[in-house]
């Protein structure tokens, strides 16, 4: 197994610690990225771990770059970028919404994907197998979404966004980096609540695949290792 430099947003807690906590086990250098760099010392202390942990505030230009020096100067390339960090906040639909948290939702889900990758992209285009990995959701499909789903309209919004991301990202690099998004399903953590029916290990084992597996698929969506409809 080649040993890969894999950064992970929005590690120190939920699905993104456990992704955290897999691939650290499988011998793969961790670079958990935390909007609070305490938060993410605490998280890792807590495995009992021994992996790196960087300060990372997805919407902060000056942290991505940041964090992207330290990269290259510690480890000369990147070989996996799983854009995780993410918020889930106001059930609004889209007749009443509350524009100031769509637009929070938007800048953590959407455009902190979108300029975390940009940012990291010198250093993954130095990886002999470079990859991006979208933390999306069911609740952005757009096959789903017309099942008379309504409620969380900033969420469902931000996520489908990430969606079109992912193939345009895909069309541009041309391969040179691999870039697909993924939906978890739902997940007991803080976000998914108690009620959900899939454990932490379930819900990070996609990200897992796609970040290790020598075979991947490209520019696709993704749920239980399998592509499904946009």
């Amino acid at each position: 197994m080649m040993k890969k430099i894999i950064l992970i947003t929005g590690g120190n807690r939920g699905i993104g610690l456990e992704i955290c906590r897999q691939l650290c086990l499988a011998g793969h250098q961790v670079i958990l990225g935390s909007r609070r760099f305490e938060n993410g010392k605490k998280a890792v202390k807590s495995l009992g771990l021994s992996m790196d942990v960087q300060q990372l505030e997805v919407t902060n230009k000056a942290d991505i770059s940041q964090v992207a020096k330290y990269i290259e100067t510690t480890y000369g390339h990147l070989d996996v970028l799983i854009n995780n960090a993410g918020i889930l906040v106001g059930e609004a639909g889209v007749l009443e919404p509350d524009f100031d948290v769509v637009t929070n939702t938007l800048n953590v889900n959407f455009y902190g994907a979108w300029k975390t990758s940009l940012g990291m992209l010198p250093l993954l285009k130095k990886s002999s197998d470079g990859r991006i990995i979208n933390m999306s959701s069911s609740m952005g499909s757009l096959n789903e979404m017309g099942n008379n789903k309504t409620g969380h309209a900033g969420y469902r919004i931000s996520k489908t966004a990430l969606n079109a991301l992912t193939i345009l990202l895909s069309n541009e690099l041309q391969g040179a980096i691999k870039v697909n998004t993924m939906s978890p399903g739902w997940v007991k953590t803080d976000m998914g609540g108690a009620g959900a029916d899939r454990s932490l290990a379930e819900g990070a084992d996609t990200a897992v695949w796609l970040a290790t597996a020598e075979v991947i698929p490209n520019g696709k969506f993704v749920k239980d290792r399998a592509i499904v409809e946009w």
